[in-house]
């Protein structure tokens, strides 16, 4: 998708999405792999009709992608490892360097910018706390700019879900 048909924050208060556009979305989430058919069916649309509503969606970005959802214990990359990160300057150019780096580190899945104590929360899967040490000394503690490293090792799994609601 390019920026042209992609809905910005602003316009995409300007959708009127109905309950059939809702309900694609709500399927689509629980099962991305279901053919348009079957879709169309849970959905109460004809086939054609159920098509063009997803590429609608897919062309003003409401749907970004498809993944499927890996099993992490399965693929030995189970301990999440949660970061809070503080640099040592507030400036664009300390917060871009870091950014462009961030997205290098093995097995980052997530970072976000918030407020409160830290600059920077990641999420990071590893195999184990072996492995997660090694990542820190070897690509963590070479990040641009950075203050201060705080990690928190998750020791079980409460909920995880990519599933929005709405």
């Amino acid at each position: 998708m390019n920026a042209k048909t992609t809905v910005s924050a602003d316009d995409e208060k300007n959708y009127n999405l109905d309950r059939f556009d809702l309900a694609i979305l709500r399927q689509l989430q629980l099962d991305a792999s279901i053919s348009n058919v079957a879709l169309a069916e849970k959905v109460t649309l004809s086939p054609p009709a159920c098509l063009r509503r997803v590429e609608r969606l897919k062309q003003i970005g409401l749907i970004k992608g498809y993944v499927a959802l890996l099993n992490p214990q399965a693929l030995n990359v189970g301990l999440v490892v949660l970061i809070g990160v503080v640099l040592d300057r507030s400036t664009p150019k300390t917060f871009e360097d870091f950014e462009l780096a961030v997205q290098k580190i093995s097995g980052c899945m997530e970072c976000h910018v918030v407020t409160g104590e830290f600059d920077y929360i990641l999420m990071i899967r590893t195999k184990d706390n072996q492995s997660f040490n090694k990542l820190h000394a070897e690509q963590l503690l070479f990040l641009p700019g950075v203050r201060q490293i705080r990690s928190f090792i998750g020791l079980r799994e409460v909920l995880s879900t990519t599933k929005l609601v709405f």
